[in-house]
């Protein structure tokens, strides 16, 4: 099995795993949230119900208080009519009788004036009755609170009798005011880490919890915190004694959201140290593969170098010895090209000098020198004209390897058989050289793969013909080598793209 089809399935068989992995960690961290979210549900839930009950108690107390407002009232109307048939008594039964009613109250304080509210009697109070001769200013105003009782002592003659709440309803008023109060605070108190609001019917809010600076004046800012907490919870309605139906608005507590983006945060954290450890490890890889690619390269060319000063040698021999065959002249060729493949290696992991070079007349030559050494059944096309004198910076014997690897792979590609054309398209900044064939083609999936070292689909070669192509393009010409097209047995069209001066 090739090494990047295994390399391919690999990645695939990574991936899935990963995304395995992602799905049951994003899974059980919901699954935790949801169990979370009901348990949160459920206490919002009991809370509620004692909100609810506790707002009962508050409707029976308040109603209880209302009665014994309706009892005081009604023993302050005795008082009157008492006051009224004392006046009226005609024995002396009758008048123990009233007298005992009178002095039977108490509680609730009382004050009796005539017409023109001249204090006449007074009983429960809290002031000096012989110091304080009329009933005016704030002692009229507290005691104005209920409607007087007038009391008709004959046909011209009345008296009024002002009264207040006795010091038990009071006391029982203050109680249910502390009673109301601490509810709404117990209630926020009672929300824990849950951000909360109470509001009347009419929005107006009434407590708050585990928000920052909220008061009443903030109007927009409550409507928009009523919004968003209704788009997350329910508001639950409880009714509150004296004021009313209420409206409870909450929102989940801060550890359900964060057990709720824990793993996206999580996995955004692990993809950024995987994206990191991975671009290090490509960075280390390539580097390798640079310093593998530098010794490979001068290796082979101090290999070379023995045997190629030896060949040279015999061609000199030969001439001066006056051997004359025409194999000689292609052979003396062939020890030349050998000699600038020993520099092209030699250059692999140096800076190569650029120099301007006429490309079209490079083209030319390269096809020339293979075309003699490649399949008759191959023919060569270069939609270029030969005298168009094209500059470009280049390094010559490098380029040229970059076109050997093109034709051969097409040549490879073809089966021996076939066409080979070279086409260019000329911008202001950039020359564009389409390298096409006839072969078999090569899969969409491919494009890249085929650029990798090692990578080849035949049965004998190293894989690194285009590896080096596209490292001479990219590295040394600061240009680009693609697969620009490419069909199932119609052929292949490769691009490089290339600097003007």
């Amino acid at each position: 099995m090739n090494l990047y089809t295994r390399k391919e399935r690999w990645k695939w068989l990574l991936l899935i795993t990963s995304v395995v992995i992602l799905a049951g960690t994003l899974w059980f961290t919901n699954s935790l949230v949801r169990k979370v979210a009901a348990e949160e549900r459920k206490n919002v839930r009991l809370w509620a119900d004692a909100v609810h009950r506790k707002a009962t108690f508050v409707q029976y107390t308040e109603a209880f208080f209302r009665q014994l407002q309706n009892e005081e009232r009604k023993r302050v109307e005795l008082l009157a009519h008492a006051y009224n048939a004392l006046v009226q008594a005609t024995n002396e039964d009758e008048l123990s009788f009233y007298l005992e009613i009178i002095s039977k109250n108490t509680n609730i304080p009382v004050v009796v004036t005539d017409a023109s509210n001249r204090i006449t009697n007074t009983k429960n109070v809290d002031f000096d009755s012989k110091k304080v001769k009329f009933l005016s200013d704030s002692l009229l105003a507290e005691f104005s609170v209920y409607q007087p009782i007038k009391v008709n002592l004959d046909a011209k003659t009345y008296i009024l009798l002002y009264y207040k709440d006795s010091r038990l309803f009071s006391d029982l008023r203050t109680v249910l005011t502390d009673l109301n109060q601490s509810f709404l605070d117990e209630v926020v108190k009672n929300s824990a880490s849950v951000p909360v609001m109470i509001l009347d019917s009419s929005n107006k809010l009434l407590a708050s919890g585990n928000i920052d600076s909220l008061n009443q004046a903030d109007t927009s800012r409550i409507l928009s915190m009523i919004a968003h907490m209704s788009d997350e919870n329910d508001p639950m309605v409880v009714e509150l004694g004296e004021q009313g139906k209420t409206y409870i608005y909450y929102l989940s507590s801060g550890l359900l959201t964060q057990l709720r983006y824990y793993p996206l945060i999580q996995m955004g954290i692990i993809g950024l140290f995987l994206l990191v450890a991975y671009v290090l490890f490509s960075t280390a890889r390539k580097s390798e593969q640079d310093q593998v690619w530098v010794g490979m390269s001068k290796e082979t060319a101090h290999q070379l170098g023995t045997p190629l000063s030896s060949m040279i040698a015999w061609l000199e021999l030969m001439k001066m010895d006056g051997v004359n065959h025409p194999a000689i002249e292609e052979l003396d060729k062939d020890v030349k090209r050998l000699e600038t493949i020993s520099q092209r290696f030699s250059k692999i992991g140096s800076v190569p000098k650029l120099e301007s070079v006429n490309i079209t007349s490079l083209l030319y030559q390269t096809i020339d020198y293979l075309k003699k050494r490649t399949s008759k059944k191959v023919t060569y096309q270069i939609n270029i004209a030969e005298d168009q004198n094209i500059m470009v910076p280049l390094n010559a014997e490098l380029f040229e390897w970059v076109v050997e690897n093109l034709v051969r792979n097409a040549v490879d590609a073809m089966g021996g058989s076939g066409r080979f054309t070279i086409d260019m398209i000329e911008s202001p900044h950039h020359i564009m050289l389409d390298f096409s064939d006839t072969g078999k083609g090569i899969p969409r999936g491919k494009f890249r793969t085929i650029f990798k070292p090692g990578y080849t689909s035949k049965k004998r070669g190293w894989g690194l013909g285009l590896t080096l192509a596209r490292r001479i393009i990219r590295t040394y010409h600061k240009g680009n080598i693609f697969v620009k097209s490419s069909a199932p047995d119609k052929g292949t069209t490769f691009r490089i793209v290339l600097k003007k001066p």
